[in-house]
């Protein structure tokens, strides 16, 4: 479903991705984990389509990136720190806007079934401008399901959700990987991104540097896993920068 090669991305003279190797199967739900800095939006925007690379190969659905991003954009669902909402539709206009654009049938009992499932049928006439954080966070993932996509790319989805709301999207994301469909999603909750993924990477000075499945995590957990991982690249990245000296 994902595959990248040597992915560099710089802005200017300042890199952040440095030659990253990254491959997903379909039916994966990888939890791409790492501190901030670590380059985890940008390698999401990158995938997305939203961002082009320095250099090396991105490979979404079958297509290369970005010479074929329209076609990778219909298998994708992505929730980022933008809710790519428009405030002067309500939340109906909004995803009629989007399931339109791609081209999902069956439109309005495909967004009425959306509404119910993210709890905003009773707001669904309401203008977004008035919605609160929460429920344009609710509204975006309603938008980034609208048109039951094949790879979900999320961006710490839970930004802005209170408990039911978090609850909610647990209940989506669990529905999605049960459906062979494929998630990428960053979090800074360990712990609750440890119950929904099968496989954890993480990502440092960016390049991945561990990745485990659930199933092999060490008897310290995640978090032990993970600054066992960070340690490990802060001592790699100070023996190379001696090694130059």
């Amino acid at each position: 479903m994902i595959k990248v090669h040597k992915l560099v991305k710089r802005f200017g003279l300042k890199p952040v991705l440095r030659g990253l190797d990254f491959e997903v199967k379909k039916g994966e739900f990888v939890g791409l984990i790492g501190p901030n800095g670590a380059g985890k939006t940008t390698f999401l925007r990158i995938l997305s389509s939203l961002s082009r690379p320095s250099l090396g190969m991105v490979k979404v659905a079958g297509f290369h990136l970005p010479a074929q991003a329209a076609a990778v954009r219909n298998s994708l669902g992505v929730l980022s720190h933008q809710p790519l909402l428009y405030g002067d539709l309500t939340a109906e206009e909004n995803l009629q806007f989007y399931g339109r654009l791609y081209g999902v049938t069956n439109l309005d009992s495909r967004i009425s079934e959306v509404l119910d499932l993210v709890g905003l049928s009773a707001r669904r006439r309401d203008l977004v401008r008035t919605y609160s954080r929460g429920m344009q966070q609710r509204l975006s993932i309603g938008r980034a399901v609208i048109h039951d996509p094949q790879l979900l790319l999320l961006d710490e989805p839970y930004t802005g959700l209170d408990q039911d709301a978090g609850a909610m999207l647990d209940t989506i994301l669990k529905s999605v990987t049960s459906q062979g469909r494929t998630v990428v999603m960053t979090s800074h909750d360990l712990v609750r991104i440890s119950d929904l993924a099968s496989r954890f990477d993480v990502l440092s000075r960016g390049k991945i540097a561990a990745s485990t499945q659930r199933e092999d995590i060490p008897q310290d957990g995640l978090l032990g896993f993970y600054r066992h991982a960070i340690e490990s690249k802060q001592e790699s990245t100070k023996l190379e920068a001696a090694n130059v000296k």
